[in-house]
């Protein structure tokens, strides 16, 4: 009987029960200089996160390993189970990244880089869903021009389509927000909020607190590297979160 339980103790928790989000330990120096000081963190499918801080406390860097897109110095981040190092194109495929970096091709129209990341990414009827996108995005009429004369705003648009486009379980936003007009920011509300009702997660930085208010179950506020406050949204007042992000902004 003691070897039976201690069998059921040590096999893994089954995938409904295991977070979407699992960082443990996670540590990030760039050239020495640390980034990250050892962040544990996790999320349930169906969560959203969001992330707080001055410039340089490590938000980005968070969102760029969970994107696959730097390797941790230590300890781990893993997205469905799949480590964020060892199984990075799995999990590249499973997560949608808005940088401040639009990583779009500005030689090519704003439909040609959609239908190239729909390939990419093996999006079925690709080009269907490109259209889609860039009518829901409100770039259209603008399908057949290329990147490079876009707006900062439109970019961040077809960015979010591109971020879409897979139908990712897990979105990661960095200040996406950065950019848009009012009319572009009720637009991300409202695609982000399609994205949760399809069963997504959300992950987003903002320097924001009544954005990270209207747009998180949680928030979590970086200093050094370090996570300083940790707290459910429910039965947050704005005025207490602009306090607690001032003493951490300082």
């Amino acid at each position: 009987m003691a070897q039976d339980a201690r069998r059921q103790e040590a096999s893994p928790r089954p995938e409904a029960e295991r977070p979407l989000v699992e960082i443990e330990g996670l540590r990030k120096s760039f050239a020495f200089r640390p980034v990250l000081r050892g962040i544990d963190l996790s999320l349930r499918a169906g969560e959203r996160l969001a992330l707080l801080g001055a410039n340089g406390a490590g938000k980005t860097t968070l969102l760029r390993i969970l994107a696959c897109l730097t390797r941790p110095t230590a300890g781990h981040a893993l997205v469905a189970g799949l480590d964020c190092v060892h199984d990075a194109q799995e999990v590249r495929r499973l997560v949608g990244f808005v940088a401040h970096q639009p990583y779009l091709y500005e030689e090519l129209t704003a439909l040609e880089n959609l239908l190239f990341f729909a390939r990419m990414y093996g999006v079925a009827r690709g080009r269907e869903r490109a259209l889609l996108l860039l009518e829901r995005v409100g770039l259209a009429r603008r399908a057949r021009d290329r990147v490079g004369s876009l707006s900062r705003g439109q970019l961040q648009r077809l960015a979010l389509a591109r971020a879409l486009l897979h139908g990712p379980r897990l979105l990661l936003l960095d200040e996406a927000e950065t950019g848009l007009d009012e009319a572009g920011t009720a637009l991300l509300s409202t695609l982000l909020a399609e994205h949760m009702a399809e069963g997504g997660t959300l992950i987003l930085t903002t320097h924001r607190p009544e954005f990270a208010l209207q747009q998180a179950d949680r928030l979590v506020m970086l200093k050094d590297g370090r996570i300083v406050y940790h707290e459910t949204v429910a039965g947050l007042e704005l005025a207490q979160v602009r306090r607690a992000y001032q003493e951490v902004v300082g």
